[in-house]
């Protein structure tokens, strides 16, 4: 293996900082963790997938195993992006595993939630942490996870991909 970061291929994380070969690079401990801390899932909720990264801290989720490294062009789904100052977790990631959260999750009205998927950032009632929220709506008597957030400054900021947000009508 490699002690460089490769953009063209897939590096599977190695489980814990002590077999940290790339600096920089998250632990499949640290990301666990990460999601175990910042929104409540159960530890057990990654146990049979494996976590990769191509490129500079863009993490994937593979319910699988393959050698490593890998090159291939995709392999499993997006899941966190990390290397930067704050992680901040895929609309996919969040769609998949959100529905384990206990907490970080705001849950938007109806019409709130319309406007967060066409991309609008919205001022909703949330007393809870800064930083990225998995955002929610009521449907079918249950509660879904539609993306991620970014709460800051009494705002929620909509960072719904540009290429799936969805102009809906509100339900009458």
């Amino acid at each position: 293996m490699s002690d460089a970061n490769d953009g063209q291929r897939f590096d599977r994380l190695p489980a814990t900082a002590d077999e940290r070969e790339v600096a920089g690079r998250a632990t499949r401990h640290e990301v666990i963790e990460w999601w175990v801390d910042r929104f409540g899932l159960p530890e057990d909720t990654f146990d049979g997938y494996t976590f990769w990264e191509k490129g500079a801290g863009k993490i994937w989720i593979f319910a699988d195993d393959v050698p490593s490294p890998t090159d291939v062009e995709g392999l499993g789904m997006t899941f966190l992006r990390t290397r930067q100052e704050h992680w901040k977790p895929t609309t996919n990631a969040v769609q998949r595993f959100g529905r384990a959260a206990a907490r970080n999750v705001i849950v938007l009205d109806p019409d709130e939630a319309t406007r967060f998927l066409a991309g609008e950032d919205l001022e909703p009632a949330w007393d809870g942490d800064w930083g990225y929220l998995i955002v929610a709506h009521e449907i079918a008597g249950g509660v879904e996870p539609i993306g991620v957030g970014l709460y800051v400054h009494d705002e929620l900021r909509s960072v719904i991909p540009k290429g799936r947000r969805a102009s809906l009508s509100p339900p009458e």
